[in-house]
């Protein structure tokens, strides 16, 4: 079959019209939910904090009488610490000795910090200048307002989010239920480095498998469960038996390579003889062009380029977020920083680039992009370096020193 190259936005849009998501949810405990997709919309049940507290260690006073009465020495009548708080009356010009975290009394309105202030004598302090009302005082409803939205449906869990309803007392939240994905690679030259007792046990032409153990990383990474159902060798039968195994226990088979003996014709043919609809064939990308997506009901197989780099690629941009969507119904896109380059390029029309990048600074102290590594969709030790990969989007015709274009950063590379 010859199909027109799509670009990654075609293939996006054909993908979300052509994919129902599977939309199941589970509660699991809040701990265990880092890097999950959150399946429901959570909404503060609190302020925090709930009531004004001290920022530093110090002491704590009226304002107005402290602006009215300069110099003025205070009683210390009382000294407060986190999750005691004071229950007693203040008259004015007394002030209270408080730690960090305590609730500060309503009479007060001020806190200035321990080491600013001078000790008269026992439990008499005097504040050397004019304090600014509220200084060093965490006002309630600072951190987050009763009614204000957490946290979305759809929305990926961070540490951070953790945190944040740990903080308003949850303990326990819906996630979209993970994706099982099995992996599989083609090719009679691929061998397995687990079943190899050595080097030199490699004859002329072989190579050992990168994609299986790389895609195996990024899956489990992205919080699916991952299968691996080993190297198939270039035979429509054995390709065959190898996806109708995976089938049985996956929603998603990822399969890579095997372009060698006319493959790529007889991939097409088991497709379709498991019932599966290819909904593209291929993408106008590099690295990557030669990329297919399969759907039967609510089961996808993916078939990613052989190359490494292409592999990487592709499930970046197009495999990660197909699986976003189809496990939750969320739409994700990887993030894009516009900035000025380096390098001079040449490229094809019709096809978008994506180069490996680091971002330096040039001679004025501007950070830039700059190309990375060596070329070719096999160099994966382009990858290991790399900050980022720089797009160069389909209308470009040639890239010139100084030209703004987006540099999209591995999440290896972010805080």
């Amino acid at each position: 079959m010859v199909e027109n190259a799509k670009s990654i936005s075609e293939v996006t849009s054909l993908l979300q019209k052509s994919i129902t998501p599977l939309g199941r949810r589970e509660e699991i405990s809040l701990c265990s939910a880092n890097g999950r997709i959150c399946a429901e919309h959570i909404y503060s049940s609190l302020s925090l904090p709930a009531s004004n507290n001290a920022a530093v260690d110090g002491f704590a006073f009226h304002y107005e009488w402290s602006t009215s009465h300069p110099n003025y020495v205070y009683d210390i009548v009382a000294e407060i610490r986190a999750g005691h708080p004071y229950s007693g009356k203040l008259l004015p010009g007394q002030a209270v000795a408080i730690f960090t975290g305590a609730i500060v009394p309503e009479e007060l309105n001020c806190i200035v910090m321990q080491e600013n202030c001078i000790l008269e004598e026992k439990k008499r302090v005097r504040i050397p200048f004019a304090p600014k009302k509220g200084l060093n005082i965490r006002m309630a409803g600072e951190n987050l307002r009763k009614g204000e939205v957490i946290i979305k449906d759809g929305q990926r869990i961070s540490a951070a989010d953790i945190g944040q309803l740990s903080a308003i007392g949850r303990s326990k939240i819906f996630c979209y239920s993970e994706l099982s994905i099995g992996v599989l690679s083609t090719g009679d030259e691929v061998m397995d480095a687990s079943n190899t007792k050595a080097f030199s046990k490699l004859r002329p032409g072989q190579l050992y498998d990168t994609n299986r153990p790389m895609l195996k990383a990024m899956v489990t990474k992205d919080n699916h469960f991952c299968s691996d159902y080993g190297i198939i060798i270039d035979d429509k039968t054995s390709l065959q038996e190898g996806y109708e195994k995976a089938l049985v226990e996956n929603n998603v088979v990822i399969s890579t390579g095997g372009a060698s003996q006319g493959i790529e014709d007889h991939t097409q043919e088991v497709l379709t003889s498991l019932g599966f609809e290819v909904i593209f064939w291929r993408i106008a990308m590099k690295p990557g062009r030669p990329m297919a997506v399969g759907k039967r009901n609510h089961q996808l197989v993916i078939c990613l380029p052989g190359n490494p780099v292409a592999t990487f690629v592709c499930y970046r941009l197009i495999v990660a977020p197909l699986l976003d969507y189809l496990q939750s119904g969320s739409v994700s896109n990887p993030l894009r920083i516009a900035l000025p380059v380096l390098f001079r390029h040449t490229k094809s029309e019709n096809r978008a680039e994506y180069l490996r990048a680091r971002l330096v600074q040039d001679k004025d102290g501007k950070t830039c992009i700059d190309l990375y590594g060596r070329k070719g969709a096999g160099v994966i030790s382009s990858l290991t370096g790399a900050d980022g990969l720089v797009e160069i989007p389909i209308e470009n015709l040639g890239v010139e020193p100084g030209m703004v274009l987006n540099f999209l950063p591995l999440m290896e590379r972010c805080l």
